[in-house]
């Protein structure tokens, strides 16, 4: 009888899990810090896949004020998510899907659906342990779908505060259960107060007694500071936070976010995360495409000036570049490809509602008009795309700024009168921009978080366009956020005064990009969706190319 060998099966290693938490204040680059550590073990050959945890009541961050909130992000599959997961996204140079993101109200969200739907069986439902198990389920599910060596949490905000507390018990939870696969690393800031002209440890030491005070130890600390960490204050913080002194690593502020991998790199942080873990190295650390990225992006001298007109970049005496980070870093990616040093100014729409600050924009290369809402600054948008289209400067308009350069076109060029769109005034004869039909309702009945015409969507490209030259296809798909569309009732009339739509959605029902020829403009487009949100350090987005070049060579 002929013996039948039996197939060797493979077992999958236990998926790990690395929790970045911050300690003594927020904003020092928590999400970079993940991010890079992130690539590291993607660049050892492992799996990895990214989430963060925002301790919001707001069950996304789609209705949350940019201005304080920064940039809203959006996935694929139409969640609007905090900034990080673009951070993440660019890095990692993946897409990443809804259940990587969740914030305090969209867990106790669906705590309480699942207790309507006797998911729980009749047991009492109570905040501990149900809201940190419901946060556990998220993160292996996570890891799961994506088929993970590794899943990277952050957890925003820092110890401390009470809003933290349900997460850093699921961690808690977790590493009690997996104390072999679950690793914390902090990241804390250490002061250099200008009167003393000392680096302080203290607040750092305090935060990890926080942390301790929840029963969850870092195995590794991140020390963010204006210069690198001295072995002293290294040996002081491993001697007064219980973390071996290996695991301490200088985080220095850094001429750019891309440099973190490499600096990390050289302090030895994934090898050791490695060994906190149990991870087997596959192989060493490939940054070789990387390091060529960061180079290129240090090597350019030959400039090209993009002004990026915008609502949203005053805050007082300060500057809030944050709320368009997408559009600024894909300036800079395709810049770099190109071998052209980019350089971006924030200018304010409502500067140009006074007609004669108009002339400053001469000294630019191009001008970008990202997304935005509402009728604040709209006439000094509109100013800002009338110069362009008149002097020949390359314009890119973004969602609102694609609809605003068809109401200028509608205006100046076609002569329609008393037109305007349905979101500044709804009482218009003409209204060329209105709402979508699906919307209507929506808004009548006040359901505005995340009800929007959200994520990925396919369009056609008319052949020959500018745009189909820019993408190389007739076919894309793009990430989308909005609820206002061109009126399909004007299309015909504002192609015959010559604005082409050359991308539409497959039933021809939406118009997703409007250009003008390039016999009548260097490059002048318009476009509905946000592709901002696919641009990768390592992938810069095409049409994003196709305005730059233009932008240099006019």
């Amino acid at each position: 009888m002929k013996k039948v060998s039996k197939r060797k099966t493979t077992k999958k290693t236990a998926t790990r899990y690395i929790f970045v938490v911050g300690g003594v204040m927020s904003g020092v680059g928590k999400g970079i810090a993940s991010s890079s550590i992130a690539t590291l073990l993607q660049a050892r050959g492992h799996r990895v896949t990214a989430m963060k945890i925002d301790p919001y009541i707001n069950v996304d961050a789609g209705t949350m004020n940019p201005t304080e909130h920064g940039e809203v992000f959006v996935l694929k599959d139409g969640l609007e998510t905090d900034q990080d997961m673009g951070n993440y996204e660019r890095f990692l140079n993946i897409d990443l899907p809804a259940i990587n993101y969740m914030t305090t109200g969209s867990v106790y969200q669906s705590v309480i659906q699942k207790e309507r739907n006797l998911d729980y069986k009749g047991k009492n439902v109570e905040v501990v342990p149900d809201i940190p198990l419901e946060v556990i389920r998220r993160i292996k599910k996570a890891g799961e779908e994506a088929n993970a060596d590794v899943v990277q949490v952050e957890v925003g905000g820092t110890v401390g505060e009470y809003q933290n507390v349900l997460f850093l018990e699921a961690v808690r939870m977790m590493k009690t259960e997996e104390p072999g696969n679950v690793a914390v690393v902090m990241v804390s800031y250490l002061p250099v107060p200008g009167s003393i002209g000392e680096m302080k440890t203290k607040p750092t030491q305090t935060a990890v007694r926080m942390l301790n005070s929840a029963g969850v130890f870092a195995d590794m600390i991140i020390c963010r500071s204006p210069i690198g960490v001295d072995m002293k204050r290294k040996e002081k913080i491993s001697k007064f936070c219980n973390v071996k002194l290996e695991n301490v690593i200088s985080g220095p502020d850094v001429d750019s976010i891309y440099d973190i991998p490499q600096h990390y790199e050289k302090e030895n942080l994934p090898a050791q995360l490695s060994e906190l873990l149990g991870l087997s190295t596959k192989k060493k650390t490939d940054l070789k495409e990387w390091s060529k990225f960061v180079k290129r992006s240090k090597s350019q001298i030959d400039p090209v000036k993009i002004a990026v007109v915008g609502k949203y970049f005053s805050s007082g005496d300060f500057v809030l570049s944050d709320v368009y980070l997408s559009v600024l870093e894909a300036i800079k990616f395709s810049s770099y490809k190109l071998g052209l040093k980019p350089e971006i100014s924030y200018l304010s729409s409502l500067d140009f509602e006074d007609k004669k600050q108009l002339k400053k924009l001469k000294e630019y290369d191009g001008i970008l008009v990202p997304g935005g809402f509402g009728k604040t600054g709209v006439e000094g948008k509109l100013n800002v795309i009338e110069y362009a289209r008149k002097n020949k400067i390359p314009y890119f308009g973004i969602c609102y700024g694609m609809q605003l350069a068809v109401l200028e076109f509608a205006r100046n060029v076609a002569k329609i009168k008393d037109v305007s769109t349905e979101e500044i005034d709804a009482k218009a004869d003409n209204l060329i921009i209105g709402i979508m039909p699906e919307q209507i309702e929506n808004v009548a009945d006040k359901k505005m978080g995340g009800t929007m015409r959200l994520g990925e969507y396919p369009a056609e490209l008319r052949s020959g366009s500018v745009a189909a030259k820019a993408y190389r296809s007739r076919e894309i798909v793009e990430r989308h956020r909005h609820r206002y569309e061109v009126n399909p009732d004007f299309i015909e009339e504002l192609e015959e005064k010559g604005l082409h739509f050359s991308g539409k959605s497959p039933d021809g029902r939406l118009m997703e990009i409007a250009e003008l020829p390039t016999s009548e403009h260097p490059f002048f487009v318009g476009v509905q969706f946000h592709p901002e949100l696919t641009a990768r350090p390592l992938d810069p987005h095409p049409i994003f190319t196709s305005f730059i070049k233009a932008s240099y060579e006019s």
